[in-house]
């Protein structure tokens, strides 16, 4: 075939090319994708890192030596009963678009169906955007665990094991469920036809946390002696420890929620990064003017804090709304975890209210700005006001739906089991008391 003759056919052979190359492409499109399958598989052991050993070491180097032990069974035990929960009822609640009561679709904007119940119809070959959606299920599972997790750092060395227990399974039912479906369950969900924006659990996970862990400090009632006596951290180098476990894997819990191994993920790891050390710096700063030395504690604390705002806005910020984040973070958060506690007296006994409560606040309200175009933002030309008060409306419903929520529980749990150990076995420790060990032998 000469050069003429090839170039008169090759429209033709470049169309014969094109109709066998588009239904690939479309087809590629329904297929798992190996990158992002490896991806969330990594995201999704660095989300559970942070809650075993992570958040087990940031708590328990926290609290008193007779207590450190009860700390890590805590955070071991709400991991067991709550991903048998998220197996049986809690992703189909969660994720399910069916309606719970059928031929109901508005109900279906507060909760999902019981159609997935322990994964009912999920195959290994079953789907979601691009990865097996088995490995959705056990990603979003990660953040089921670790939400209730934060929460028991408000009533740290005084509230019984059994009732630890009943709280989590009631609260992970009857709050976290309905708000990660109400945000993240798609179409029809209330949040998300808002257009609220929570990419990875500023509302979902720190906002229910925190809102639950002021309930639960104020109707547990202060530890014997707050505020009379030292209640010291008993090991700052294993809350170091954990601190750094919880960041590192941080990275998994907010670049993950993009579920693709691609630049927005990418752009959400940076800015992950940014937001912790802009609060930590803040942080030590305030503790140099005010009491003469920068303190380890309060550089841990003020990142958590930074991890905690960046959260919500990770997948819409970029480097300069991540600074920002951090922060106004550090400082709403260091005002939230020394002069508003202390001026109400409540015994938030490790900062949950302050730190992931204030800071889960922070970063789902200034989302609303920082997201726009102008700020660097993946929002494009997004209506400030009107994002802003779409924000402020979620965080408030959220606030008190998980207040009156978790205070109902709790008297529910105290009326079955009690909520608190009596004073003798507060003074011996949770260790003892509760498991009949202790975390040193002195």
């Amino acid at each position: 075939m000469n050069l003429d003759s090839f170039l008169r056919r090759a429209p033709w052979v470049a169309a014969l090319g094109l109709s066998v190359a588009v239904p690939s492409l479309a087809a590629a499109q329904d297929t798992i994708s190996s990158g992002d399958t490896a991806w969330i598989l990594i995201a999704s052991a660095l989300v559970l890192f942070m809650m075993i050993p992570g958040l087990a070491m940031f708590y328990g180097g926290l609290v008193r030596t007779r207590n450190v032990l009860s700390l890590f069974v805590q955070c071991f035990v709400i991991t067991a009963v709550v991903s048998l929960i998220w197996i049986a009822f809690g992703y189909s609640m969660a994720f399910s678009d069916v309606g719970m009561v059928e031929g109901s679709r508005g109900l279906n904007a507060f909760i999902g169906g019981m159609d997935k119940l322990f994964l009912a119809g999920i195959t290994p070959d079953s789907i979601r955007g691009t990865i097996p959606e088995v490995l959705f299920v056990m990603f979003q599972m990660t953040f089921a665990i670790i939400t209730p997790g934060l929460i028991i750092g408000a009533f740290a060395e005084r509230m019984k094991f059994s009732a630890m227990v009943l709280f989590t399974a009631l609260w992970v039912t009857l709050v976290y469920l309905p708000i990660c479906h109400m945000v993240w369950g798609g179409e029809g969900s209330f949040f998300g036809d808002m257009g609220a924006i929570d990419f990875a659990g500023g509302i979902v996970v720190h906002l229910t946390a925190g809102a639950a862990a002021l309930v639960a400090a104020i109707v547990i009632g202060p530890r014997k002696g707050y505020g009379k006596v030292p209640m010291m951290p008993h090991n700052l180098t294993m809350t170091m420890g954990g601190t750094a476990m919880l960041w590192v894997g941080w990275f998994g819990f907010n670049g993950g929620s993009a579920l693709e191994a691609n630049g927005q993920a990418a752009m959400t790891v940076l800015v992950t990064q940014l937001s912790p050390c802009a609060a930590g710096l803040v942080w030590v700063v305030i503790e140099r003017i005010k009491n003469g030395k920068p303190s380890a504690l309060g550089f841990a604390t003020g990142a958590i804090a930074g991890l905690a705002a960046i959260t919500p806005a990770s997948g819409s910020v970029g480097p300069i709304g991540a600074v920002a984040i951090g922060l106004a973070s550090g400082l709403f958060c260091y005002w939230a975890s020394t002069w508003l506690k202390h001026h109400f007296g409540y015994d938030d006994a490790l900062d949950v209210v302050g730190v992931h409560g204030g800071g889960g606040l922070v970063g789902t309200l200034l989302v609303g700005i920082f997201g726009a175009g102008v700020f660097g933002g993946w929002e494009g030309d997004m209506n400030i006001p009107h994002q802003l008060g779409v924000q402020a409306f979620a965080s408030v419903f959220t606030i008190v739906y998980a207040v009156v929520l978790s205070y109902i529980i709790l008297k529910i749990v105290d009326k079955l089991l009690g909520l608190r150990v009596n004073e003798e076995e507060e003074e011996e420790g949770l260790d003892i008391t509760d498991h009949g060990e202790v975390g040193y032998d002195l």
